[in-house]
């Protein structure tokens, strides 16, 4: 995935070691959901005949349906199937590239899109409609961290706390009894408030364009996203919703279509006076109860 990947834990007796657990565990996820390695059932995908029906594994299955969903509430700001975007602009994998024109973009856009796809979740079976690429990078290392969360729990842990690329979730406590506590990320430059989060069977996953520069796609018009938006933090109960819906009020905000959908999230937007916070009703909840 290009990143990092951290684990706290406590157990009464470490009898074993832990890490080939998760390596393997990731590896596995790597090896079903990365864009980057050719061998992968994503890039496989990638690679399908126009019309062709294929079957996925159950990790991905689990992804794409999730994605799917989260693409529909958002009305597209949040999109599983613009790898042909992604690539054009220099954001996958064959590396840095010019800023494309209209027309490139355009012919971009007339290959990808969520609304392309047909799902079948009941055989979980997911059709190419050629050209299309897809990519989970909005969505796949909250799902490892999930995934990496109950590994554990399997193996008898149950009090954690596990980061993927920032993205992280927390179950149980720590030795101490207190929860696994969090401080969501500020960015460079911005002063705000301290806001610290207790992930007791929950998780928070941030996306913004702090770190890496405007990478954040609009869908819905081909172009990174014009918004004003620094950093979305969102906490849910799994890493791989809140993962999925921060990248899409990141990119779709104000219009990210959610307005019906209670999410919890921080949202720090630049303007005239510096930047602004901006708190969910669900996430001020969450803060004074």
């Amino acid at each position: 995935m290009g990143t990092t990947w951290s684990v706290l834990y406590a157990a009464r007796h470490a009898a074993f070691d832990i890490r080939p657990i998760v390596v393997a565990r990731l590896d596995a996820i790597v090896g079903e959901m990365s864009h980057w390695l050719p061998t992968s059932h994503l890039c496989r995908f990638n690679r399908a005949a126009a019309g062709e029906w294929v079957s996925l594994p159950p990790d991905f299955a689990t992804v794409i349906d999730t994605a799917l969903r989260v693409a529909s509430a958002s009305d597209g700001a949040f999109d599983p199937a613009i790898g042909a975007l992604v690539d054009l602009w220099g954001f996958g994998p064959p590396g840095p590239m010019p800023t494309p024109g209209a027309e490139a973009i355009a012919a971009a856009r007339a290959v990808s899109g969520w609304r392309r796809l047909r799902w079948y979740p009941a055989d979980a079976r997911l059709r190419q409609s050629g050209g299309l690429a897809l990519d989970l990078s909005g969505i796949a290392k909250g799902f490892a961290a999930d995934a990496i969360v109950d590994t554990l729990s399997m193996h008898g842990i149950e009090h954690a706390l596990v980061e993927i690329g920032g993205e992280l979730v927390g179950r149980g406590v720590q030795p101490s009894g207190e929860p696994w506590w969090v401080d969501l990320e500020t960015p460079t430059g911005i002063t705000l408030p301290p806001l610290r989060i207790a992930l007791h069977g929950l998780a928070v996953a941030t996306s913004g364009d702090y770190v890496r520069g405007a990478h954040s796609l609009d869908p819905r018009t081909g172009r990174p996203a014009a918004n004003g938006v620094v950093s979305v933090s969102v906490v849910a109960r799994t890493a791989m919703l809140a993962d999925a819906l921060a990248t899409a009020i990141a990119v779709g905000y104000p219009n990210h279509g959610l307005t019906d959908v209670d999410v919890a999230a921080r949202i720090v937007v630049r303007d005239n006076d510096g930047a602004t916070e901006i708190l969910t009703p669900a996430l001020q909840r969450m803060l004074t109860d």
